[in-house]
C-alpha cells in the first residue's frame, strides 16, 4: 500500500515528541495505513532529532516505513498528504500576543510558500503554532495555489477541554457531551458555547446552573492553558497533541453522527462573521470536506461574545497585513 507522507514541523518540541509515536503507531490512519514522517527542525536541534529518529526506529513500528529530517521546508512539504505546523517561537516573558503574532509571522509566511511550492494540492495543513489563527491566515495567504478550506487552525483543544468539564460537572461520561463548539480566536477571548451543547441528548444549559456557566466554566476553558503552565512550568503538549491527532482524524474520517468539531477556518460571512478571518466554528465533517454548521439560533448573548473574538482577530490581520 502506498505510504501517507506526513509532514510536521518543530518536531523537537514536546508537542510533536507527543505525537510522532502515535502517529507511526497507526493512531492517526489506523492499523492499515503505512506512513512517512517528514520532520522539519532547524538545524541547531540535529542532535535532539537524531535522538528521537532513533527512538521511532527503536520502536520498530511496523507502519513506519520511513523518518526524514530536514531544515528545509520545500524538503519537508514534498508531495505531503497531511501536514501539522506545530513549530512557533513560544511566548516569553512579559512578551505580549502582538509581539508573538510579530515574531511567528514571518515564519508562517515561509512556510506558506513551501506549502504552494511543494505539498500536494489536496493536503490537509493544519496550524498548531500560536497564535493559530492568524499564522493560518498567513499561510493560507502565501498558498494562493492551495484551497483555502485545505488550512485549519487547532480549536480541538480547547473543544475537548470543554467537553472534559462539562461531563465531569454532569457526572457523565465524555461520550455523552455533544455538540460544543468554541467560536472565535484560540485565546483569552475565545467562545466556548454550552447554549447549543447537549448532554445525555438534552440542552445542556438544562442540567447545569447559568452562572456556573458563565462565572467558572467559561473562564476555566479560556485560561485553561495559563493553569497548566502555572502549576507543570510548561505549556500542554500531551493534551494539545491528542487535539491535533483527533482533529486531523476527524478530518479525514469525518465528524461523529450527530456531533460536530470545533475548527478554525476562512470565515466566509456564515452568522454575520468578517470574512477573511480565520474564525473557528462548529463544523461536521463528510468525505474529508468540512462544513460549517448552519442555521444555529444566536442570541444576544453569543454574539456579543463571537463579536469580541472576532475584533480581536480583525486586530491581528491588521497588525500582519504586510504578510497577507
Amino acid at each position: 500500500m502506498k505510504p501517507v507522507r506526513i509532514a510536521v514541523t518543530g518536531a523537537a518540541g514536546q508537542i510533536s515528541y507527543s505525537l510522532l509515536f502515535r502517529i507511526a503507531a497507526g493512531e492517526l490512519l489506523g492499523p492499515g495505513k503505512p506512513v512517512i514522517l517528514q520532520l522539519l527542525e532547524i538545524k541547531e536541534m540535529a542532535e535532539v532529532m537524531t535522538g528521537t529518529v532513533m527512538e521511532l526506529h527503536d520502536c520498530a513500528f511496523p507502519l513506519l516505513q520511513d523518518v526524514v529530517v530536514t531544515d528545509d521546508p520545500d524538503v519537508a512539504f514534498r508531495d505531503a498528504d497531511l501536514v501539522f505546523l506545530v513549530g512557533a517561537k513560544p511566548r516569553g516573558p512579559g512578551m505580549a500576543r502582538k509581539d508573538l503574532l510579530a515574531a511567528n509571522a514571518g515564519i508562517f509566511a515561509t512556510q506558506g510558500k513551501a506549502l504552494n511550492h511543494s505539498a500536494k494540492r489536496d493536503a490537509k495543513v493544519l496550524i498548531v503554532g500560536n497564535p493559530a489563527n492568524s499564522n493560518a491566515l498567513i499561510a493560507i495567504r502565501n498558498a494562493p495555489d492551495l484551497e483555502s478550506r485545505n488550512f485549519a487552525a487547532m480549536t480541538c483543544l480547547d473543544h475537548n477541554r470543554a467537553v472534559g468539564m462539562l461531563a465531569r460537572h454532569c457526572q457523565v461520561p465524555v461520550t455523552d457531551v455533544q455538540r460544543i463548539a468554541i467560536w472565535g480566536n484560540h485565546s483569552l477571548t475565545q467562545f466556548p458555547d454550552l447554549v447549543h451543547a447537549r448532554v445525555q441528548g438534552e440542552p445542556a444549559l438544562e442540567r447545569v446552573d447559568w452562572d456556573w456557566y458563565v462565572k467558572t466554566f467559561i473562564p476555566a476553558i479560556e485560561q485553561r492553558g495559563s493553569e497548566v503552565i502555572r502549576l507543570r512550568g510548561r505549556s500542554s503538549a500531551a493534551s494539545a497533541a491528542h487535539a491535533a491527532l483527533t482533529h486531523m482524524r476527524h478530518w479525514v474520517f469525518g465528524t461523529p453522527p450527530d456531533d460536530w468539531a470545533s475548527m478554525g477556518v476562512l470565515s466566509d460571512g456564515s452568522y454575520g462573521i468578517s470574512e477573511g478571518i480565520v474564525y473557528s466554528f462548529p463544523v461536521t465533517v463528510e468525505e474529508g470536506r468540512w462544513q460549517i454548521v448552519s442555521g444555529l439560533e444566536i442570541d444576544d448573548f453569543c454574539r456579543e461574545r463571537m463579536t469580541v473574538t472576532e475584533k480581536e482577530l480583525l486586530e491581528e490581520r491588521e497588525a500582519v497585513k504586510a504578510l497577507l
